[in-house]
């Protein structure tokens, strides 16, 4: 498993462009508003170079990556919420998403239009803001009226949910985020189930020409303010470059890569930008039959962790055998590892670290 991300933004700032360059899926994209009519749903391999090694040193005969979904929704516009342009027809398309990648366009470009008429990426940025907190106010509004209906007659969940949405819609109001306010564990589990935009993790993919890779374009700037006075992630990418590199032979990309003086491909900053904003990492479980990459929250422990695999794996959870990747790589196999000591039993309580290589003995 790996995560659902959305991605959100105006139109023609160059979110199927990446959508297309991040999935290979081949979504439609042109310089027109409301090109994307229908949500275009993309999945794709984790890329991830320490299961490759893993599943080398031991022979698997399958590897399994962790999966990341990418769901592209029509261009936002001023109104989308009230149903202006395609938008709102296909935001609860992206209501059960982990995370919103919201694409901002930080390029000049006579041949693409803009929708707003000129480029100002903060002033974009506040309009797609403002359409979800808009939809959340809607969402809300309509289950207040509900709940209060039935809080009168005197129905115990109820009553507990109309101060919490009250709570919601007046944050709203004040055009504040959901993704800012703190909750108790039995609120948590309430807002959760409500799905909203504005609850969700998100951060800024800037659109920006192959000169302006270095970040230091006026654009790029307003927005680093922009995102940092209000604590969002920031994300540079070329949706130009990452097309080139989407249409190049795997054994040429790496070449290209080095060319352009890049580090990584567009997907594994994503994905890392994705884990670091929801505070995912990565365990993984190796055998001859398979290697295998899971993604698990910070803090989850083995018992967490076994329950991610198969219900039967917690419900019976014994131990788990763990080792760490790097302890495990210095001597390739399982048996070196037993043969030396390296190989931990832990508890259902230990916290799962980062590149931990775990063995579930479970008996159901």
């Amino acid at each position: 498993m790996g995560f659902k991300c959305g991605i959100v933004g105006l139109p023609n700032v160059g979110k199927s462009t990446l959508f297309n360059a991040l999935t290979s899926a081949g979504a439609e994209a042109a310089n027109f508003p409301f090109c994307t009519k229908d949500p275009n749903i993309g999945m794709v391999n984790v890329p991830d170079e320490k299961l490759l090694q893993l599943s080398s040193a031991v022979s698997s005969k399958k590897t399994i990556n962790a999966v990341m979904q990418f769901v592209d929704i029509a261009g936002l516009v001023k109104g989308a919420s009230k149903g202006e342009g395609l938008g709102n027809q296909f935001l609860s398309h992206i209501r059960d998403t982990d995370a919103l990648m919201h694409v901002v366009r930080c390029f000049d470009d006579s041949d693409v239009s803009h929708v707003e008429g000129r480029i100002d990426p903060v002033r974009d940025v506040e309009l797609i803001l403002t359409e979800l907190i808009l939809k959340d106010i809607e969402a809300i509004t309509n289950r207040l009226l509900k709940d209060k209906k039935i809080a009168s007659s005197g129905n115990k969940e109820a009553r507990f949910r109309v101060p919490l949405e009250e709570k919601l819609l007046s944050a709203l109001n004040n055009e504040q985020l959901l993704s800012s306010l703190s909750f108790s564990e039995e609120e948590l589990v309430v807002v959760e189930s409500f799905q909203l935009l504005t609850r969700k993790k998100m951060f800024y993919c800037l659109n920006v020409s192959e000169d302006d890779l270095d970040g230091k374009s006026p654009y790029v700037q307003a927005m680093k303010s922009f995102a940092e006075s209000s604590n969002q992630e920031v994300l540079i990418i070329s949706g130009q470059i990452e097309a080139e590199i989407a249409e190049l032979p795997n054994e040429e990309k790496t070449a290209f890569l080095e060319e352009m003086g890049l580090k990584s491909s567009g997907l594994s900053k994503v994905v890392r930008k994705g884990y670091e904003v929801l505070g995912f990492h990565t365990f993984y479980t190796a055998g001859p039959k398979e290697s295998r990459a899971w993604t698990i929250s910070v803090g989850d422990t083995a018992f967490d962790a076994a329950g991610v695999i198969h219900s039967d794996f917690q419900r019976g959870f014994i131990r788990a055998e763990t080792i760490s990747y790097q302890d495990f790589m210095d001597n390739r196999s399982w048996a070196a590892v037993r043969e030396k000591g390296l190989l931990r039993s832990e508890g259902r309580d230990y916290v799962v670290q980062n590149g931990d290589i775990l063995n579930f003995l479970f008996n159901v």
